[in-house]
């Protein structure tokens, strides 16, 4: 069983700088963890203690049930594949892939097997003999790939594998990565600061900023759940619209959500949640994804600044008041001009809006104290 755990880790630097704060995560026997977060957030530094290339400084890691604070990388029967695909330059393909595997002494006719059954599920056996020079950055990224293949491990480590890779080729080895998962069947975990990755591949994803996890869970839980304003301005594309400056109203016994002067009465799940957690009237920034908007009529209105129409949609950038606001409008049953310079009327569903407090940034309904970090900085605003 390839279980990972990581009890209260910690990596502070001899300057005295702490890179990672207090993570807790239990990753499951075959499952695949993706952290994701802006540059310096911690995401990276955590893998390589897992890996071992990064001394822990307090906490506890265990692989398969072992405590591995002080078992050397190669003793850990674990694989990474890095950004800079890290292949050695004057080694065929063959030959690299076969390297660590040689290390260990294993039989040739073994190690031949391995790595022809890998570049063939890979799509790499007719550049077996090419060194690395002679490939391009997609099929360098297969073979460090397979490199970590051979070597059948219990936990696979990917440091943002795409990275370097241009759009289409990043969308391409995205989904060879999903079939490979789905063969070699083992634990990943994979660091990347693109949210499209994360939601496509994981199972949880692990949401860092400055050190700390903000939110695990899975992508739809992130999407349609995020605990505070960074979680929600993170995940999604095009990013959460928020509206500041709204308040979170209680009259006769109901809440309502007043945004711009109009007033949503909130669903009947949104009410109990903040009953019971005797939420009282409060200055609150209001979310609302783009794709939850709708035009045509409503109780807002904004002035359209940009009209991108991408076939079966318009994506609509506009002002509303102080606001500004970004709208996915299907073309199909669309009865108004949402052309440039345009004034539309837009609503919103009041239980797809989504309710944080002005001050702290917390998720009114979703943010729950018992699980979350006690430690983690305020997160009032998304940058």
């Amino acid at each position: 069983m390839s279980e990972v755990i990581l009890k209260g880790i910690k990596k502070i630097y001899d300057n005295k700088v702490t890179a990672v704060h207090d993570v807790n995560l239990t990753i499951k026997d075959k499952e695949f963890i993706v952290l994701v977060g802006p540059s310096g957030c911690g995401k990276s530094t955590t893998l390589r203690m897992v890996a071992g290339l990064e001394s822990i400084s307090d906490g506890e890691l265990y692989i398969d049930g072992k405590l591995m604070n002080d078992i050397v990388p190669k003793d850990r029967d674990i694989a990474m594949v890095f950004q800079n695909y890290a292949l050695y330059p004057h080694m065929t393909v063959r030959d690299n892939m076969a390297f660590a595997l040689k290390l260990k002494r294993t039989p040739k006719a073994e190690i031949e097997n391995k790595v022809n059954e890998v570049a063939k599920i890979l799509g790499i056996t007719q550049y077996l003999t090419r060194k690395p020079k002679a490939l391009s950055g997609g099929q360098r990224q297969r073979v460090a790939i397979g490199r970590a293949m051979v070597r059948n491990p219990k936990v696979f480590l990917m440091d943002e594998p795409l990275s370097n890779l241009d759009a289409k080729l990043r969308n391409e080895m995205r989904a060879e990565i999903i079939k490979l998962r789905k063969r070699i069947d083992t634990t990943f975990m994979y660091v990347t600061h693109d949210q499209t990755e994360a939601m496509t591949l994981a199972d949880r994803i692990v949401i860092m900023k400055d050190g700390y996890v903000n939110q695990i869970g899975t992508p739809q839980d992130l999407f349609n759940k995020p605990v505070n304003l960074f979680v929600a301005g993170f995940i999604g594309m095009p990013v959460m619209n928020f509206f500041k400056g709204s308040k979170l109203l209680l009259e006769d016994g109901k809440y309502y959500a007043e945004i711009r002067g109009a007033k949503f009465l909130l669903s009947d799940f949104q009410q109990k949640a903040l009953k019971s957690k005797n939420q009282q009237p409060a200055s609150i920034v209001a979310g609302v994804r783009p794709q939850h908007i709708s035009v045509g009529s409503g109780k807002l209105s904004a002035k359209v600044e940009v009209s991108e129409m991408m076939g079966t949609e318009y994506n609509i950038h506009a002002v509303s008041g102080e606001d500004n606001v970004v709208m996915v409008i299907p073309t199909i049953g669309l009865g108004a001009d949402v052309s440039m310079g345009k004034t539309i009327q837009f609503d919103v569903a009041p239980e797809l809006i989504q309710l944080f407090d002005e001050q702290t940034g917390n998720n009114l309904i979703w943010y729950d104290e018992a699980s979350a970090n006690a430690n983690a900085p305020v997160c009032a605003e998304y940058d």
